[in-house]
């Protein structure tokens, strides 16, 4: 990883991906924010609705992370889907304070988080 790109993932928030359709297998791309925790990078949504970009994550790990805001460049990652509890607690934890007042909005509880929002580690290939 080039000094750029570290620097881009320490400071950046904004990114594009680009997935692969689990069901027609084509490239879709969306603009979405990422997560730092602990020299981890997570990407997650609100609660209570379906993401396509999760269940093609899901389907298809393999996907582009695409920096656009301090450099552009792509980058190949594989999506980490976190399901089990216990992790999904600490990593909430971590990433949903920095978002304020999204999070003090009904239906919008930590706990709701934990339970129902879709959530990856980001993972970059070598």
């Amino acid at each position: 990883m080039t000094d750029e790109v570290a620097n881009a993932l320490a400071n950046d928030q904004v990114i594009d991906i680009t997935t692969t359709g689990r069901k027609s297998g084509e490239s879709r791309r969306i603009e979405i924010w990422f997560h730092r925790l602990d020299g981890r990078y997570y990407i997650t949504g609100t609660p209570n609705r379906p993401r396509s970009w999760y269940a093609n994550l899901v389907a298809h790990p393999a996907f582009i992370f695409h920096l656009k805001q301090s450099i552009k460049t792509d980058v190949s990652a594989i999506a980490r889907p976190i399901t089990e509890r216990g992790e999904r607690e600490k990593v909430f934890a971590g990433i949903l304070p920095p978002l304020g007042d999204l999070i003090r909005t009904p239906g919008q509880e930590p706990a709701i988080w934990v339970a129902d929002s879709p959530l990856v580690e980001v993972v970059f290939a070598s």
